[in-house]
């Protein structure tokens, strides 16, 4: 008799599926285990679960010593998903405490009572949320009492700092010698823009959005073969989901980094690193110069100065 997937699997499950239904995650696309371990909070080892109630699904084929891949001609996962809804609505309450934080209504400390009460959820589902906002970097436990929120992650200059750090990582890194984009990992990358482009935009959930910019960048840096590199990027990865996922509401303007994606795309596989290089710091820029829409939010959540 199959084991009943936990809360924590059916939470995996049902976004892994919606990422491939919405063409985040393309036929294909390999499943690496630990990215999902730190982009859900959790040890590999409901990872593991989760993508083995995928493969009993035909949504995606183990590869021995290889790990998980989404099918080429797997069903669709519309019938997974209805099997794995989620009556806590779990990622609704993330996004009201992501809200609550960056709108100064969640203080800097808080204990897991206040925090059950408030948002209307169990011991175990609370720690699931825990589990996974301490892993994209924006609250950790305190000794012996509550819970912290980093207060940096607030401050209206924050998400401009980490499009700086990527400004300096992301064209640098089409440069560095022996840069090689797979070109498997190119048509991935292809085929996850084009659908964008085709429709997904408009009906991708916001994590499905925001993972999709997250695997084309950093496949792209992870070309360069640098790990220092890419570590750098997924690090600010992490961090900055807090701040950007207020702009995801606004879809239009995934029209235009899609064709930038593949217009980069473009010349990368035709071997023009440097013109690939411009246009990724042009790419990055624009997006910067739109900060101003999410700055406001910022500025009238940022705490007052401490006076001394």
């Amino acid at each position: 008799m199959a084991e009943t997937p936990t809360s924590t699997v059916s939470q995996i499950v049902r976004a892994l599926a919606e990422d491939v239904s919405a063409g985040a995650l393309p036929a294909g696309a390999h499943l690496s285990a630990q990215r999902l371990a730190d982009r859900f909070g959790v040890s590999r080892f409901p990872i593991g679960q989760a993508l083995r109630v995928l493969a009993d699904h035909g949504v995606v084929t183990p590869a021995p010593r290889r790990g998980f891949f989404v099918a080429r001609e797997g069903q669709q996962p519309a019938a997974l998903l209805a099997g794995h809804r989620q009556p806590e609505g779990l990622d609704a309450v993330y996004f009201a405490m992501a809200e609550d934080r960056v709108s100064g209504q969640l203080p800097d400390t808080v204990s897991e009572s206040a925090l059950r009460e408030r948002y209307g959820v169990t011991r175990g589902q609370l720690n699931q949320l825990l589990d996974r906002i301490a892993a994209e970097g924006w609250a950790e436990r305190r000794a012996g009492y509550g819970w912290r929120f980093s207060s940096v992650l607030t401050t209206p200059d924050a998400l401009e700092q980490t499009y700086r750090l990527r400004l300096a990582i992301e064209p640098a890194s089409l440069l560095e010698p022996g840069y090689r984009l797979d070109p498997a990992v190119a048509a991935q990358c292809r085929a996850v823009e084009e659908n964008m482009l085709s429709g997904g935009i408009e009906t991708a959930s916001t994590d499905a959005l925001y993972e999709r910019g997250v695997r084309y960048h950093e496949a792209i840096v992870g070309a360069a073969g640098n790990p220092f590199m890419l570590e750098a990027l997924q690090r600010v990865n992490r961090v900055r989901r807090l701040l950007v996922y207020r702009s995801l509401t606004d879809r239009q303007r995934f029209y235009r980094q899609a064709r930038e994606h593949l217009a980069i795309l473009d010349l990368l596989e035709a071997g023009r690193q440097e013109e690939a290089s411009a246009a990724m710091r042009a790419h990055l820029g624009e997006v910067m110069r739109k900060l101003s829409s999410v700055r406001p939010l910022l500025e009238a959540a940022a705490p007052p100065p401490s006076r001394k």
